[in-house]
């Protein structure tokens, strides 16, 4: 458990990271931001708001990618001071953790890039909150192997994130015992609900996926203990530039909290 602001300690209590794949637009960002806090400040839980300002690994060199990393962080911090809550993105090369760092909360790493050593150590660097994505190719017993490239600098403010395995082509699935597994390690572990029914290049050019299975996951991970619950979310899902088949709808948000909240409690008693 560690401290990320004010009364909010990761580990401590369920808490989410929420927010629209890609940064499309301010007003879009602003708009998802606004009816996120209300939501956190109606139901009582933290959130941390996650949009990235590049999205590297799209499938086709003609998906949109995102308003680059000078105008991404300018969007990120005016979140962060309008709203008053904490704020995540990625980094896909070493020299963005730096400039990310000023601005973010917390860096994640994608889970395409989670074993390069050279990108782990740097955001370590930054002595900031480090979510490293687990690989679709990764066991669960590998993370402490990627835990000992980002301690080594003396940052152990580090948590993991199951967000499904490859099965085959064109599909994931979790395995859900992933989640204990890890946690006996002594980790820290989210589950990320919507990159887990995401279906890989199945669309031909794009990622297709199922976001009516999404709050399924999320149940499950939190019924064995996950310490977060991370989710993609779009005011539009079926107009968002990026993931939207695997995006929460934003109005819908509430009651999957909502249930989520009351499993976490009921595991709790």
């Amino acid at each position: 458990m560690f401290k990320l602001k004010d009364d909010f300690y990761i580990g401590k209590e369920l808490f989410f990271i929420l927010g629209p794949c890609v940064i499309e637009n301010e007003k879009t960002v602003f708009q998802v931001a606004e009816k996120l806090r209300k939501l956190s400040e109606d139901l009582s839980f933290n959130f941390i708001f996650k949009a990235s300002f590049d999205k590297a690994n799209r499938t086709s060199i003609n998906s949109y990618r995102g308003p680059g990393l000078k105008k991404g962080l300018a969007i990120l911090k005016k979140v962060k001071e309008n709203f008053d809550i904490p704020v995540l993105t990625d980094i896909h090369e070493p020299y963005q953790a730096e400039p990310v760092a000023e601005v973010v909360d917390i860096i994640q790493i994608p889970a395409f890039l989670s074993r390069q050593t050279d990108l782990l150590l740097s955001a370590g660097k930054t002595q900031k909150p480090i979510n490293v994505k687990k690989a679709q190719f990764s066991a669960p017993w590998d993370m402490k192997n990627i835990y000992e490239k980002i301690s080594s600098t003396g940052n152990q403010k580090i948590f993991f994130t199951e967000r499904g395995t490859s099965f085959g082509y064109n599909n994931l699935i979790v395995d859900i015992t992933s989640i204990p597994l890890m946690k006996k390690e002594g980790f820290l572990v989210v589950i990320d609900a919507t990159h887990s029914v995401q279906k890989p290049s199945a669309e031909g050019n794009r990622t297709g996926g199922r976001r009516d299975l999404a709050p399924y996951i999320a149940r499950a991970g939190v019924s064995v203990g996950a310490d977060g619950v991370f989710m993609e979310v779009h005011p539009d899902p079926d107009k968002a530039l990026s993931d939207g088949p695997n995006s929460i709808r934003l109005n819908d948000l509430g009651d999957i909290i909502s249930k989520l909240l009351r499993i976490r409690r009921a595991v709790n008693d």
